[in-house]
């Protein structure tokens, strides 16, 4: 029975390895993979692109360019302006031709000549022949052709010399590597990596976690001490469940316009997959990015991440090694005792998982509260918000550890192996 018991809790502890270096690996190419399609979707390739409005707008003028037509309604407005605009220039140009004739005697006699036989009420009578004659000639085919193709290579001009200055070699890199050079089909690209990736994440961790569950069950329901071979399969299974949880994303941060729309001349200009933030980090990427700072507060506080979060869980761990064996008399030895028996009231690990859980919430909420802003602010916009902020595999792997080696500290406590030949 016992030699079953601990084949089945060696298979247990080789499912839990297998998984959780084939969970790191994964996590490594979700992670890059996120950050690849939270690049190509980024708000500055879209919302904030002119090229990108270039490219919508165009489009627009073209059509409202192609439809103009200098007859019906339009052609009746255009008329009604020309002839308001015959009468002035009529008025203007009587005004300033009695003006110029007034200076000087021959004008003066020129001027009255006109005044006897020209009449300017007569010639502002025919205003609606000259504007018909007018309109005539602008909406004939030949005419309007012509008005089009010189709007069409005006608007054509200015959009040419209206363009980015930023640099999209990152962008246009991934839309080539995955898309052939066609971005909605690298977005599907990588939008259908991630979904899989992180589906078959998310049900691996789960996995490792049963298994890790299973075994500790499996070993802690006897009341006898641990034997050394039971004590190593959970000692083992508690270090590959912390290097797994510091090494995996524990949070994604993600804040995104899902979709922005608003109708122009009778044309809806859209915006899709807008992302405003995204950050995905595991506890090693947060210790790098803060050592690195070149703030000395933020180092500090890098160091004491990776210290109450990776050091002090392993000084637990060799203590443990020390004591179970009681390695040079190490359970008379008080630090030994700390760290074995007393260090979890001390150990930072599940304050560490509930600061993550309780930054989650903050983030969230802060997330949420901004992408209503922006909903409430857009009274004129179709706007659909998004909050992609989640509790990543690593975060329920590391919390997995925490219980875990409370659970172990307990074991070892209440249940001490005595060494056949102690100090051995």
């Amino acid at each position: 029975m016992q030699y079953a018991k601990l084949a089945l809790a060696t298979v247990l502890f080789l499912g839990i390895s297998i998984l959780g270096f084939d969970l790191f690996q994964r996590s490594q190419k979700l992670q890059t993979t996120k950050a690849q399609y939270s690049e190509i979707n980024h708000f500055s390739y879209g919302l904030f692109s002119i090229d990108n409005w270039k490219k919508q707008l165009s489009v627009i003028i073209s059509d409202e360019i192609g439809s103009l037509s200098l007859k019906g309604d339009t052609g009746s407005t255009i008329r009604k302006q020309l002839e308001k605009q015959l009468a002035v220039l009529i008025d203007k140009i009587a005004t300033r031709i009695k003006t110029s004739n007034n200076k000087t005697t021959k004008g003066w006699v020129k001027q009255s000549f006109i005044e006897s036989f020209v009449n300017v009420k007569d010639i502002k009578e025919g205003i609606p022949e000259y504007a018909a004659a007018m309109m005539k000639e602008i909406s004939s085919p030949q005419t309007e052709k012509e008005i089009k193709g010189l709007l069409k290579t005006n608007v054509d001009k200015y959009m040419n010399e209206t363009f980015d200055v930023k640099d999209d070699s990152l962008r246009d890199a991934l839309v080539a590597k995955f898309g052939q050079g066609e971005e909605e089909k690298a977005k599907a690209v990588l939008m259908k990596k991630l979904t899989r990736g992180h589906d078959r994440g998310q049900e691996k961790a789960f996995m490792m976690i049963g298994l890790a569950v299973l075994l500790f069950l499996l070993l802690g329901i006897s009341k006898k001490p641990l034997t050394p071979a039971e004590y190593f399969l959970l000692t083992f299974t508690l270090i590959i469940l912390m290097i797994v949880g510091v090494t995996t994303p524990m949070i994604d941060m993600e804040a995104r316009i899902t979709k922005l729309s608003f109708v122009l001349f009778d044309h809806e200009v859209t915006f899709k997959d807008q992302i405003l933030f995204f950050q995905s980090k595991s506890i090693l990427d947060v210790f790098h990015l803060m050592i690195t700072h070149k703030e000395l507060q933020m180092k500090l506080v890098g160091v004491l991440l990776v210290t109450f979060s990776v050091l002090f869980p392993l000084l637990k761990i060799l203590s443990t090694f020390a004591y179970y064996y009681d390695y040079c008399s190490a359970r008379s030895r008080k630090l030994v005792n700390f760290f074995v028996l007393k260090s979890g009231k001390w150990s930072m690990a599940d304050v560490l998982v509930v600061a993550i859980f309780m930054a989650y919430i903050g983030f969230n909420g802060v997330i949420n509260s901004q992408l209503n802003n922006i909903k409430e602010a857009g009274a004129d916009l179709n706007v659909m918000t998004t909050n992609g902020t989640s509790l990543q595999p690593g975060y329920y792997i590391f919390l997995t550890y925490a219980v875990l080696a409370m659970f172990l500290s307990n074991f070892l406590k209440n249940r001490p192996w005595q060494c056949k030949t102690p100090g051995v």
